[in-house]
C-alpha cells in the first residue's frame, strides 16, 4: 500500500503551495511513483505544479451525461464501459508523477457522484504508486468520505493567524471525531514573517494541543509566483519556502 499524505486546510493559507512544494520534494528525492489528487473543486494545483490539465472527472462526467442525453455513445459499447473509457483518460502522466483532478459539475446540483467516481479511481489507480498525495478542499469531506482508504500523514496548514490556528484546531478536531487515525497529523504554520511564530499564535498552538511540524516563511519569490502564474513548486532549491519543506520532510522521515 503507498504511504497516503492528506494536506488539509481553510482556503487562502497557502495549502496548495505548500502541497506541490511536498510533491517536489518527493520526486526530486525518487520517492516516487507519486499519484497526485487535486481533491479541490476549485482546481488549481496543477499551477501549482506547471502541469497542463486537458479535463477533469467533473468535465468527464458532463461529457457523458451529455452524450446519454443526445444519444451518442458509441455504439456497441455500455455506458459502464462508456464511462470506464472516459475516466481513464483523466490520468495525467508526467514524468515524475501522475495526477487526478477531480474539477467540478456545471451549474447547481451536488457533488455526490463526481465525489464517488474520485474515490473509485484513486482505490483503481492507489496500489501502483508509493506515495499519494491529495490536497483536500477547505474541509474535510474527501477524508470522511473515505476517498483515501487510510491516511498515513495528515498535514493541517495554518497561515500565521490566531484564527487560522483555530481553524485547523477545528479540523484536527473532526478528524477525532470521524476516528480517521492518521498515522501521524500535525500542524504547519505558512507565511510567517521571517519564519518566526509571534508568542500569541504560539499560545494558540499549545492552547488546543496542536504538535507543530514546521513554519514555512513569508517568501517573495513564491508571491511573485502567485502574482505571475509560474509554478512555485519549481522555484530554486535555494528557496526559503522550500528549504524548510525540506526540512519538514526530512523530519517527518519521508
Amino acid at each position: 500500500m503507498p504511504h497516503t499524505i492528506a494536506v488539509a486546510g481553510k482556503g487562502g493559507v497557502g495549502k496548495t503551495t505548500t502541497c506541490g512544494m511536498i510533491i517536489d520534494y518527493l520526486c526530486k528525492k525518487n520517492r516516487g511513483p507519486v499519484l497526485v489528487v487535486d481533491a479541490d473543486a476549485n482546481s488549481n494545483l496543477n499551477e501549482v505544479l506547471g502541469v497542463e490539465v486537458e479535463t477533469s472527472l467533473g468535465a468527464i462526467r458532463e461529457e457523458m451525461a451529455q452524450a446519454e442525453l443526445k444519444g451518442t455513445v458509441p455504439a456497441g459499447m455500455t455506458k459502464a464501459d462508456y464511462a470506464e473509457f472516459k475516466f481513464n483518460s483523466a490520468l495525467i502522466e508526467e514524468d515524475d508523477f501522475d495526477m487526478l483532478v477531480m474539477g467540478r459539475t456545471q451549474g447547481k446540483g451536488c457533488y455526490c457522484f463526481v465525489n464517488g467516481v474520485l474515490k473509485t479511481q484513486v482505490d483503481k489507480y492507489a496500489k501502483n504508486y508509493s506515495y499519494v498525495v491529495m490536497d483536500n478542499e477547505a474541509g474535510l469531506e474527501h477524508v470522511a468520505r473515505g476517498t483515501l482508504p487510510h491516511v498515513d500523514t495528515m498535514l493541517l496548514v495554518s497561515d500565521c493567524s490566531r484564527r487560522g490556528i483555530q481553524a485547523a484546531a477545528r479540523v484536527a478536531e473532526m478528524v477525532q471525531e470521524l476516528n480517521l487515525q492518521p498515522g501521524k497529523m500535525g500542524l504547519i504554520v505558512n507565511r510567517a514573517p521571517g519564519g518566526i511564530l509571534d508568542d500569541g499564535v504560539k499560545a494558540e498552538i499549545e492552547k488546543h494541543g496542536l504538535t507543530l511540524l514546521g513554519v514555512l516563511p513569508q517568501d517573495e519569490g513564491v508571491y511573485r509566483c502567485d502574482c505571475d502564474g509560474e509554478p512555485s513548486a519549481k522555484l530554486p532549491e535555494t528557496n526559503p519556502v522550500k528549504s524548510a519543506v525540506r526540512d519538514l520532510m526530512q523530519n517527518l522521515g519521508l
